[in-house]
């Protein structure tokens, strides 16, 4: 390989893998901004809408690294098809929840077998450099934003048709996962060389928690695990309860928190698909880390201050009866459990508060991800890079379940903006300390 070609990323190559992203990440985001008002309508509590929002992520945890390792042997096609078999099952199954416990087990069979984005992010390792892999990894996250962008614009369309009704949604879902199942059996080829030698996969140790152990024990790989833990902790909780404060704080319900998630995807995709791979090269990753780190923290900060002005067109009538639903799916009105602000004093001050907000939060947490898992994968072996990122994602995974519980807990006994406080102070502590360690 010339010097020129190793310094250029190899787009066709990465191009399948890059679609299958972005199908399965419209499909996920098509409910992200339902969720928590999928489970207020059965008389949830922040608190219980913190646990649902926990169990995905949990179940992850206990399932991405396993299913990590096994691509390190099995190759990342098979595992990737099983993964988004998973989720194609889950979106199935709530789109029939008629009950809460229901809503739970959809996400417990989504989150086992939820290894669809680092099985991806694996065999964009296999397919790049490492003067590309930042690179890679941040077109990835460019995937994520353009699924950010029609996930919820498809959930808009999607609600407008139907009336609000979840169920739909929920199914449009499930057809994205089945094309994506089908986008990887016939157009993904296999990317992970280390299968041609069978010998070598066998003699590699199954993922444990010893082998989480070992890598958080070295030194370049640990600390940096460890700030992608924290790091979800305050960017997931953002994420899991944003559409619960948007609705307690500004009385938005899902179309039009479904239009804040669209303007956040766009400048994502401007990021990660533009200016990241520029940054990586120009200042180098240790500065997108620290970047991240600052512009996340002012903007979850920025976001618990906004005030609680409600949006000119919000009527609460009107959104708790959007929230009841329709058909044989209707709830009652009196069984939400959730506060909405009254509609005697709207106007614009909140959503561009809000708005304005939001960019440093998207910056922030469009950066660091593929910043931190390209630092990683360049401090690890070539047939480690899989197992690698799988204890990566089961990090993401494990704050990923604290933090909707974490901030479920604040919300409900302390009010919406406390949250967003707490995870913003997290962030700042992390920028403290990490230019004395991350030293690449």
């Amino acid at each position: 390989m010339t010097t020129e070609t190793a310094e250029k990323l190899d787009f066709k190559r990465i191009l399948p893998i890059l679609v299958i992203v972005l199908v399965d990440l419209m499909g996920l985001s098509i409910i992200i901004p339902l969720l928590p008002l999928y489970a207020a309508r059965f008389g949830s509590s922040p608190l219980v809408i913190g646990v649902l929002q926990a169990t995905y992520p949990f179940m992850q945890f206990i399932g991405a690294p396993i299913l990590g390792r096994l691509s390190d042997r099995f190759g990342r096609k098979p595992i990737l098809v099983i993964s988004q078999i998973g989720t194609f099952a889950g979106f199935i199954l709530l789109g029939f929840s008629n009950s809460l416990f229901l809503l739970f087990v959809s996400r417990i069979i989504d989150g086992l077998s939820g290894a669809n984005i680092s099985t991806a992010q694996a065999a964009i390792a296999d397919s790049t450099t490492e003067k590309t892999r930042t690179q890679g990894l941040g077109l990835v996250g460019a995937a994520f934003g353009v699924g950010f962008v029609l996930g919820p614009i498809l959930a808009f369309i999607v609600l407008a048709a139907t009336g609000q009704n979840y169920q739909a949604v929920a199914f449009t879902a499930a057809f994205f996962s089945f094309l994506s199942i089908l986008l990887t059996t016939f157009w993904f080829k296999e990317t992970y060389t280390e299968v041609e030698n069978p010998e070598s996969s066998r003699k590699r140790r199954p993922f444990s928690f010893g082998a989480m152990r070992e890598a958080l024990g070295r030194p370049a790989i640990g600390f940096l695990l460890i700030l992608m833990f924290f790091y979800q902790i305050a960017f997931g909780g953002y994420e899991q309860l944003f559409s619960l404060f948007t609705l307690t704080r500004l009385g938005m319900d899902a179309r039009d928190t479904s239009g804040l998630f669209v303007l956040a995807g766009l400048f994502i995709i401007v990021v990660q698909g533009g200016l990241i791979g520029r940054w990586s090269k120009q200042k180098g990753d240790r500065w997108l880390v620290l970047m991240g780190l600052g512009t996340l923290a002012i903007g979850l900060i920025g976001t618990a201050l906004t005030p609680a002005v409600p949006i000119p067109w919000y009527e609460k009538a009107k959104v708790l009866e959007s929230m009841a639903g329709q058909g044989e799916f209707r709830v009652s009105i009196q069984s939400i459990n959730i506060q909405l602000p009254d509609d005697s004093a709207n106007g614009w001050l909140g959503i561009v508060w809000l708005v304005i907000a939001s960019f440093p939060a998207a910056l922030g947490g469009g950066v660091l991800h593929p910043a931190v898992n390209s630092l990683i994968t360049k401090s690890s072996d070539k047939s480690e890079v899989g197992g690698m990122l799988g204890v990566s994602a089961a990090m993401y995974s494990a704050a990923n379940a604290i933090a909707p519980l974490f901030y479920g807990a604040l919300f409900q006994w302390f009010g919406g903006p406390v949250p967003f406080f707490v995870g913003g102070f997290i962030l700042a502590i992390m920028w403290l300390f990490a230019p004395r360690v991350v030293k690449v």
